[in-house]
């Protein structure tokens, strides 16, 4: 409200037969010292505000300075020459030429010899603001500017490069050059459109929304297309790979193979615990008496108790699987999204038929846990038996039967050991059956440790606070220090899955989670746990034998499990999509409310059958449109130096020393004197201001085309000018009082 600028623009539509199809940016003249409610830094937002429209490409740049200033100081001009250094952009309009000083005139500057321009300059006399206050129309006050023109002597042998009509001449010359360069990268633009969205557009050409036989073809490609798209997510397909993450079937065998072993596992080795049941089995068998030999009814006891705790790791698998499935069906569904009521009746009948099997799926898998549990085969072939559990020590279960070979390569990082030093770092990490090497980098040639697996177990680190990082620790069940002197080796992995995926590979190598109980329950139970000799050498020996049947049995589940969920489940929902579905969904609800369109869908078929239509249109009008248009050529390149240098030593002018204020050109025709509407330009130093240009929109052509043949039109009837701005601190005579 008081003397502040604003980037906003305000957008004011001129619709007239006698104006061009250009846009006018008015904008606001440099000022030096903030006035009123203008910021200190008032010079930089508006040269900033300046930047943001004469920097583009497509517009030309209207250095306008009143005539009787001092052009050599024209901010206008040493901005434009900033941004376009060719001066292929600018154009100089000099205003006031009625108004200047007796015996002066600007004859050399208008002629372009004095201080010269690429594309010259251009004279015009506006409107003064007793002109605009008598009502004085457009028409006459062009009348007007002709015969000052024509009359003066200084003037007259240019008179028909002087005025607002030449203005408006030049500028349409330079539409019709702009729309003759465009139309060949505009017309290649749109036939790449029309391609682009040919095919689509052809499924659409002879759409029928009410058509039967089209809702019941239409059913039927996409019942088929979901079928083939959810084989292909669980059985693995080489064509359209997503290379983003992993799909339903991938992620089933990372459960049957990874998730499942490591639940085994983890489930199973509580060796504290395992021994004291064992030592109370054979002393609740002997009962009264002191056994004189190990009990086999103890073996049998404690085996079928470690059998029954598989039923949980078990049922998680066929649950993890069932959430796999129903996740896979949704992302099947989606390309039924425009089809609502389809989309939503396949999900429910599918996700339906899983949670039937599931019950069917769970039931086979604990029947085949209680079939283990029913009967205990010590003759089975890999079981070692009596004679030879005695002889084994309590380190012999510990299995390496894959030789040395390398299980897993990785990055990891180790955490706590980064921290004494600035910082985490990762490694290169190799694990084999018998060690745990990290390297600088993958290339592994410069090796920075082996860590032996010897008495290593794993354990979950809690996540800190402030790491996004998942983390694991690996310790020495001896109480010896793992690495240098350090008791934990902390390792941490981006996500939860790459954590679990490192500890199913640690268990193959033989590193196993750490279940140890915690210090209450060690103490409260310290002194019932205490054995004899004999009694030590019995818990030995059944340990060892559980140890060996448990390793079977074990072996048994990983392979029936899997089996047991991809018969009853994966292979059951594959085929009750492939032939059963399409009949439910029939019976479910009528097809033409299964087949009733989206909103979305309807409105873009209609947006796609338009865009074709246009652009074909559009492709036409352009066919029609002359591109021999005749071309006016840029003028060759004058020296026009004196902008860079005009601040220290600027040249004779015939005009009086004034400093420039702003005055706006009108790229739409106007005559008359006064300044047209501006910004308000606080500040005796601004200069005249840089007004882009650039072209209306070339679609509707009809418009463009006219621009390329109609010639400059001077306005028949009197077009009301805005009213101008003051200019705060300006010369008396350079302003307009509105």
């Amino acid at each position: 409200m008081n003397k502040g600028i604003s980037s906003i623009p305000i957008n004011l539509r001129v619709y007239s037969p006698h104006v061009l199809n250009l846009t006018l940016i008015d904008l606001p003249g440099i000022t030096k010292v903030p006035v009123g409610d203008q910021p200190p830094d008032i010079e930089y937002q508006i040269r900033e505000m300046i930047m943001q429209f004469i920097t583009r490409e497509n517009c030309l740049i209207l250095a306008v300075t009143p005539a009787n200033t001092d052009l050599a100081n024209s901010d206008a001009l040493k901005l434009a020459k900033e941004v376009d250094p060719q001066g292929l952009r600018t154009i100089g309009v000099i205003t006031k030429l009625d108004l200047m000083d007796e015996g002066t005139d600007a004859r050399d500057v208008l002629e372009n010899k004095l201080l010269p321009l690429r594309r010259g300059y251009v004279g015009v006399v506006n409107r003064s603001q007793k002109d605009i206050d008598g009502k004085k129309d457009i028409k006459a006050a062009m009348l007007a500017e002709r015969k000052f023109f024509l009359s003066h002597p200084a003037y007259r042998h240019i008179a028909d490069r002087m005025g607002t009509p030449h203005l408006q001449k030049v500028l349409n010359q330079q539409l019709t050059n702009h729309i003759r360069d465009t139309l060949p990268n505009f017309r290649n633009k749109l036939q790449g459109q029309l391609l682009s969205i040919e095919h689509e557009v052809e499924a659409y050409k002879n759409f029928k929304p009410e058509d039967p036989t089209r809702k019941t073809k239409a059913l039927l490609q996409m019942v088929q297309q979901f079928a083939v798209d959810f084989e292909k997510r669980i059985e693995g397909s080489g064509d359209q790979v997503d290379t983003l993450e992993l799909s339903g079937g991938a992620k089933i065998n990372r459960i049957f193979h990874e998730r499942f072993p490591f639940e085994i596992v983890k489930m199973e080795f509580n060796e504290k615990e395992l021994r004291r049941e064992i030592s109370y089995a054979i002393k609740n068998i002997h009962g009264i008496r002191t056994g004189l030999f190990t009990p086999d009814m103890a073996f049998e006891a404690i085996v079928k108790k470690q059998i029954v705790k598989l039923k949980g790791p078990s049922l998680k698998s066929v649950d993890l699987v069932i959430q796999e499935l129903i996740n896979t069906v949704k992302k099947c569904t989606k390309k039924l999204a425009n089809f609502p009521r389809l989309c939503e009746e396949t999900e429910r009948i599918v996700a339906n038929h899983i949670r039937e099997r599931e019950g069917k799926t769970k039931d086979q898998v604990l029947l085949l846990i209680d079939i283990q549990v029913s009967y205990i085969n010590t003759n089975h072939e890999d079981f070692i038996g009596f004679a030879n559990a005695q002889q084994r020590s309590s380190q012999v279960h510990k299995k390496n039967t894959i030789g040395n070979q390398v299980i897993r390569k990785g990055w990891l990082t180790i955490s706590n050991i980064g921290i004494m030093k600035g910082g985490s770092k990762g490694y290169w990490f190799v694990l084999t059956a018998e060690s745990l090497s990290w390297y600088k980098d993958d290339e592994e040639k410069e090796k920075k440790y082996m860590l032996p697996l010897d008495n290593l177990k794993v354990r979950d680190v809690e996540k800190s606070f402030m790491s996004s990082k998942h983390i694991f620790a690996l310790f020495n069940t001896e109480q010896r220090n793992v690495y240098k002197d350090y008791r934990f080796l902390e390792l941490a992995c981006d996500s939860q899955e790459d954590v679990d995926s490192w500890k199913a590979s640690l268990l193959r190598a033989g590193v196993y989670p750490d279940k140890s109980l915690t210090e209450s329950d060690e103490n409260g139970q310290a002194e019932n746990f205490s054995m004899d000799p004999q009694l030590e050498r019995q818990v030995e020996t059944i340990r060892n034998l559980v140890d060996s049947y448990m390793s079977i049995i074990n072996k048994c589940i990983r392979d029936l499990i899997p089996k047991t969920i991809m018969h009853l489940m994966i292979n059951n929902v594959k085929d009750f999509i492939n032939s059963e579905l399409l009949a439910q969904l029939y019976s479910s609800e009528d097809q033409n409310t299964l087949m009733e369109e989206s909103a979305e869908q309807a409105q873009r078929r209609d947006e796609m059958l338009r865009m074709y239509q246009a652009l074909k249109e559009a492709l036409v009008i352009i066919g029609d449109i002359n591109t021999a248009t005749t071309f006016t050529p840029a003028p060759p390149p004058v020296d026009d130096s004196w902008i860079q240098h005009s601040r220290r030593s600027p040249p004779p002018s015939p005009t009086t020393q004034r400093r420039p204020t702003l005055s706006a050109p009108l790229v739409r025709p106007t005559a008359g004197r006064g300044p047209a509407p501006a910004i308000p330009s606080p500040g005796p130093h601004s200069g005249a201001p840089p007004v882009p240009f650039r072209p209306g929109p070339l679609p509707p052509f009809p418009s463009a085309s006219d621009a390329l043949g109609a010639p400059p039109q001077v306005p028949s009837r009197p077009t009301r000018a805005p009213p101008s701005v003051p200019r705060f601190g300006a010369m008396k005579d350079d302003a307009a009082e509105p």
